[in-house]
């Protein structure tokens, strides 16, 4: 994008706040722009600066939480980042309240000017529309350029942020931005946000276990199974390292807690692929010593406590709680599996979780389902169908939906 192309943007994005804000007319912005700032009416466009929580206690928040160990096995890869695009990073936790930052010159001094800084908080309404607020709420990657921020204050940075998630919840932990001056915009910003969001991920401690709705987990040992969108299997709160095949085995056990015959976990496994026994047991073997010796035999069986996020959505739909099963819910199972027993699973969970939305189209749920499934225009025209003509997310909703034609 050419020099002259951002200032049309920009005075484009001037324009359409400027009507917001003095008519509330704001029809040439994005879905998502215009449910930013509406959700922004209770603070001032003038607002200077983001309110700044006390300093011991964000201390306080950052020393207790699994980002800060993450932060600080890949800040060497964030303060290059930062200081190769004179950008200023922030990792916030799940309340958009700023924990780490760290800057370029020219960007860290403009970042101290508005309490971009650890303590400062980001939410909405605390500070209006960017791009922190909006990754946050909607637990999606989101950019924010220029005049799209809701405070006049920061008009001139453009804003890229990804959520960061427990790989082994599902669950946000919070946010991490770049940002930089309107002027320096890049195509690959987003791209970025989310690499950034990745690499922490894969920093976080081993030894933090929770359960798969976020909670303190048990203090007893168990296994702990990702299965939907991604594989991460924890024992005992520690990662296990397996390959592809022991993952699968260990998904049909845990799926089948009484127990499976060598010739129904190969069925399972393979179906009619013509691989021997001995094969699978070999596989079985190597993985009763990765799980120390809990893996009975004659019939194979885990014997020790087993949860999975497949249990857990199933748990959830049968209850009736449709936006909670949809948050657990992380895509396919065990995508490109080969085990004709997985993808029925998986097919059966993800039409399972697509009638739930069709009879309760919660919009809040309908949002999430549509980044995990977005040509499946029929949950969204659903829902769309059934909100009020003038509900907050039927634009952002609008939007999805033309996406996806």
């Amino acid at each position: 994008m050419t020099s002259d192309d951002l200032h049309a943007r920009r005075v484009a994005a001037v324009r359409a706040w400027t009507r917001f804000v003095e008519a509330g007319d704001a029809d040439a912005v994005r879905p998502e722009i215009l449910r930013s700032w509406e959700l922004s009416g209770v603070v001032s466009p003038d607002v200077t600066q983001a309110p700044l929580d006390d300093e011991g206690d964000t201390a306080e928040l950052w020393n207790a939480s699994p980002l800060q160990t993450a932060v600080t096995r890949v800040q060497d890869e964030l303060r290059r980042t930062a200081e190769d695009g004179d950008l200023v990073i922030a990792v916030t936790d799940d309340q958009t309240r700023i924990l780490w930052t760290y800057g370029g010159r020219v960007m860290r001094r403009k970042a101290e000017t508005v309490n971009f800084v650890p303590g400062g908080r980001w939410d909405e309404r605390s500070v209006g529309t960017n791009a922190l607020a909006i990754a946050g709420r909607t637990a999606a990657p989101a950019m924010v350029f220029s005049a799209e921020h809701y405070a006049e204050v920061v008009h001139n940075w453009v804003c890229w942020a990804a959520p960061v998630f427990d790989p082994a919840t599902g669950r946000p932990l919070g946010v991490i931005d770049l940002s930089t001056t309107w002027d320096r915009t890049h195509p690959i910003g987003l791209a970025t946000a989310r690499v950034m969001a990745r690499l922490i991920e894969g920093a976080l401690p081993a030894d933090r276990r929770t359960t798969l709705a976020g909670d303190a987990a048990p203090a007893e040992p168990g296994l702990t199974l990702t299965l939907l969108g991604t594989a991460q299997v924890w024992l005992d709160g520690q990662r296990l390292l397996l390959n592809r095949r022991q993952t699968e085995i260990l998904a049909l056990l845990a799926l089948h807690p009484s127990g499976l015959s060598v010739e129904h976990l190969h069925a399972l496994l393979y179906g009619d692929a013509s691989v021997t026994t001995s094969t699978l047991k070999a596989e079985v073997s190597h993985l009763r010593a990765a799980l120390s010796g809990q893996l009975s035999s004659r019939p194979y069986r885990l014997t020790m406590p087993v949860a999975t996020d497949v249990e857990e959505v199933q748990r959830l739909l049968r209850r009736g709680e449709v936006r909670a099963a949809v948050r657990a819910y992380g895509g396919d199972l065990l995508p490109g599996t080969d085990s004709p027993a997985l993808a029925q699973m998986g097919d059966y969970l993800a039409v399972s979780v697509r009638e739930a939305l069709l009879a309760t189209p919660d919009p809040d749920a309908v949002l999430r389902y549509s980044e995990l499934a977005p040509y499946d225009t029929a949950v969204v025209e659903a829902c769309l169908a059934a909100l009020p003509v003038h509900h907050p997310v039927a634009p952002l909703l609008k939007g999805r939906l033309a996406s996806a034609r």
